[in-house]
Parts: C-alpha cells; structure tokens; sequence
C-alpha cells in the first residue's frame, strides 16, 4: 500500500476547489453591494443569494463525480506560490477524507437562505452575505493543504458567524457573540504556535510534507495539545463546550443550522488531517484521554440533555453528545471507527440541521423555544409534526436514516476494542432516545396545550419541500451509506497505516 502522502496527487485540470470557495464569496460580496443599490429589493436580494448558493453547489459535483476512491493522495490538486518570502503555498486538495464536506457545506448553505426567505427582514443582504461568504470560507477550511492557508480560513469562519449571533441574534445576542469569539480564538493561538513550530522545523508550511516530518515524543506531545485545545474548542468537547448552548439559543435559525451542520465539523476534521497525521505517536499515547473525553460528552451530556427547558438548548447538548461519538471513532485507531466517526460528522449534519430548521418553523410562528409552551402541536400542524417525529427518531439513531449508520460503525469497532468501552458508547442510543422522543412527545402530542398552538398555521410550501429535501437526504444516507464509506475506505487506510508507524527521529 503506498503511503499516506503519495507523490501521485491528481493535479486539476479546472480549478473546481478554488470555484467552490472563491464563487460563494465573491457572490457574497456581490450581494452585500446590491443591497446598497438604490432599485434593490428584498425579494431580489434574496432570488440573487439563493441563486449565488445554487450554483455554488453546481461546483462542488464534479468533484464528487471525478473523484477516484481507489486513490490514496490528494486529488483535485491546486498549488500557486502565495507569500515567495516564507515558502506559503496557495495549495488545495482533497481525499476520501475531505471530499463530502465540500457539497455538504454549499448543501447547508442552501438551505439556510431558503430558511431565511421570509424571516429576515432587516439588512437582508447583509445576512444573505454573511452565510454565502462564511460557505466559501469553510469550504476553505477543508481543501486547504498550507497549514497558514488553513489558519486563515480557520479563524476567518469566526468572523461571519460573529456578526450573525451579534446582529440577528435573541436577547442575549452581544454576549454569547462574545463569548463564541473568545472561546474560539483564544483556542486557536496555541495552533498557530504548532505551525510556526513546524515551518521551523520543515521549512515549509505544506500539510502533506508535515505529515512526514520526524519529531520526538516530548515536541508530539506538545504539538498534539496545542491542536486539542483549539479543535476541541470548536468541535466542542467537555469541558470546553459552554459556549455552544448560548451560541445556538442566541443564534438566528440559519445560525443555528450551520453552527451545528458545519462548523463543528471543523475541530473534528482538524484531528484527521493534523493531530494524527503530524503526531501519531502522542496521539497513541493520549488516546485514553480523548476516549475518556470522548466518552462524557456521550454520557454526561446525554443526561444534561435531559433537563433542558428550551428546545434549541437541548438539540445544542444533543450535538455536543453526538460529536463526542465522532472522536471517539477517531482514536479508536480502527478504519471502521474512523469511518464511523467521519460518517457521523456527515450525518449530524443533516439531522441536527434539519432538527434547528424544525425548531426555526415554530419559533417563527410562536417566538418561544420554551418545550412548556408547546404541547399538542399535531393537532394543528400534522405535516409539520410528521417531520418533527422523522428528524427526531435520525437524531436518536433509528435504523434506515443517517443519525443510526455512524453510532452503529463506531459502537461497533468500540466493542471490538473493549466490551465495556462499546457498552458506554451505546449508552448514547438510550440518552438520545429519551431526550430527543421526550422533547417530541411534549410538544408535539397530546391535546393542545394553549390558545396560541390552537391558532398555528401547517407548514407552507416553502418550509414543506425545505424540510422534505432534508429529510430525501437523512434517508437516503441511511439506507444507502456506500457511497459515503466507499469513497473513504482508502485515505482512511493510509492515514492509520501512517499512524501506525513511529515518527520518532
């Protein structure tokens, strides 16, 4: 088997990954002008986002369509000089590993806009521009392979997402923005000390010729916590994870959406393509810590869970549970946890999405995301309810949708490694079936509750076929999840079999 950095990357011969990055911005930015023209409408700003949004994943399918499962290097290579005077690179690619998050970011993006469509009525073009940019950005974020390339992409998501909770946000909306700032960047300083470290030691800033690079136990140690503590941070891990709740509560919808959906997803990524690569033999080392960490965000966060009183709060504690499944697959250290985890990180994406979308619809129509204000919603909203129900049982792990293929996977290969290990980690199946099925059965069943859920309206057109689009791809993914493991079988296997092998000098 060739090794994990293959000399044969499959150089591009259309710069499909700088379309999928650079389009969404520069339609953002467009659209952030067109709201100061003076013919401008809301309408049309909003017809010119979803349009920018559409297209944006119009680029992103050739990369699923080219791409070649069999091959073990990067693909889809684009590599320009950047900055001559420190060797950095404008250098993008992506594997088995990276590849799905690229549709699955303009996907979500899409869905934010059509979420937005009647909801945001002040500075539209400003919050249209703020997701179509920060979609470019975290596209950035995964295609990146200069480590300072990846740096700036990485603390560039914060600033859009900033603006969303500190302008659209609730009551709250200047504090948690704070807060999801501060945590965020303080995180990431020890990071760029990594890099700069590793450009000494190299020369380069070059991902892949990092991933080659021997360093000592002691300087791995140092380099993998440096790492943790900014991807465990974003991804969030316990204890590190108190800024999520009030970032989603405060958050508007599309907020909400793409916090959960994406960007999340980019600590959980940052382990795959650094942590493990660069320092495999403090991350053999470690492991028990990340396990055991891993393991309380399943347990622990799974019982806070049920004790939430607002519905977003208790879906953000829900994520913080299901992302602790994703790095526990990881340092298991086998190709069907590591695929499990990557799997779930997908699949969160859809059904936690889909789960704020849900909470969106009603609070658009009750301003409340209080569980006690709600109560036999059926009654007056039976489509809407029907999602509700099917979102809710993927977020608890039912088999045939998405939210079950992951946890499987990875409880799996935890058992496989110790009996116990994969009984705790399948606790998460009992907690996430309580707390989710509970928060449904409270506002969706039973007579209806009050005045103001006697006066709810079903969902409209639009929200209909935005909710049904979601749930067409949670159960697609659920009942047809080779696409998704096939196309990662084989940088899976390069990067535990590089993982596997000391880089001690």
């Amino acid at each position: 088997m060739p090794s994990l950095e293959s000399s044969a990357y499959l150089m591009a011969s259309t710069p499909w990954l700088s379309l999928s990055i650079w389009l969404p911005i520069v339609g953002g930015l467009l659209v952030l002008l067109m709201g100061h023209s003076p013919g401008a409408t809301a309408r049309g700003i909003r017809v010119a986002s979803l349009a920018v949004a559409i297209v944006s994943l119009l680029v992103t399918i050739p990369l699923i369509a080219g791409f070649d499962a069999a091959h073990q290097g990067y693909q889809f290579v684009e590599k320009a000089l950047w900055i001559p005077s420190f060797s950095v690179q404008y250098y993008l690619g992506v594997d088995g590993i990276s590849v799905w998050f690229v549709p699955l970011t303009a996907v979500i993006t899409i869905f934010v806009v059509v979420a937005a469509w009647e909801v945001i009525e002040t500075r539209v073009h400003q919050y249209m521009a703020a997701f179509l940019i920060l979609s470019g950005i975290m596209v950035g974020v995964f295609a990146s392979l200069d480590g300072l390339l990846f740096y700036v992409f990485f603390e560039a998501t914060l600033i859009p997402m900033y603006l969303v909770i500190g302008v659209w946000g609730g009551a709250n909306r200047v504090y948690s923005a704070f807060k999801f700032f501060l945590y965020t960047l303080l995180g990431s300083l020890l990071t760029l000390v990594a890099l700069i470290y590793l450009y000494l030691q190299s020369g380069t800033f070059e991902i892949p010729a990092w991933h080659l690079l021997p360093v000592s136990l002691e300087a791995q140690i140092y380099i993998f916590l440096a790492f943790l503590v900014a991807f465990a941070v974003k991804v969030p891990m316990w204890p590190v994870h108190t800024w999520l709740p009030d970032a989603h509560v405060e958050a508007p919808t599309g907020g909400s959406v793409v916090l959960a959906a994406i960007m999340l997803k980019l600590g959980a990524y940052g382990f795959l393509r650094f942590s493990l690569p660069i320092a495999p033999d403090a991350s053999a080392l470690l492991a028990p810590l990340m396990i055991g960490l891993s393991l309380v965000a399943v347990v622990y966060i799974g019982l806070v869970a049920l004790v939430q009183e607002d519905m977003k709060k208790l879906v953000a504690y829900s994520s913080i549970a299901h992302m602790g499944f994703v790095t526990l697959g990881f340092f298991l250290f086998t190709p069907l946890g590591v695929e499990g985890g990557i799997v779930q990180m997908i699949s969160h994406g859809f059904v936690s999405g889909a789960m704020f979308l849900c909470i969106g619809v009603l609070y658009d129509r009750m301003h409340t995301r209080r569980i006690a204000d709600y109560g036999g919603v059926a009654n007056t909203m039976p489509r809407f309810a029907a999602f509700l129900v099917f979102f809710g049982m993927a977020n608890a792990g039912l088999p045939g949708t998405s939210g079950f293929v992951g946890e499987f996977m990875v409880i799996l290969a935890a058992v496989e490694v110790n009996l116990w290990l994969g009984f705790l980690a399948a606790t998460t199946l009992i907690f996430g079936a309580a707390y989710t099925l509970w928060m449904v059965k409270r506002v969706a069943f039973g007579s209806v509750a009050n005045d103001h859920v006697a006066g709810l309206k079903d969902v409209n057109p639009r929200e209909f076929w935005m909710l049904m689009a979601m749930a067409a791809l949670v159960l697609l993914m659920g009942v047809w999840p080779a696409p998704f493991t096939d196309y990662m079988n084989t940088s899976v296997a390069g990067l535990l079999q590089h993982a596997a092998t000391t880089k001690l000098p």
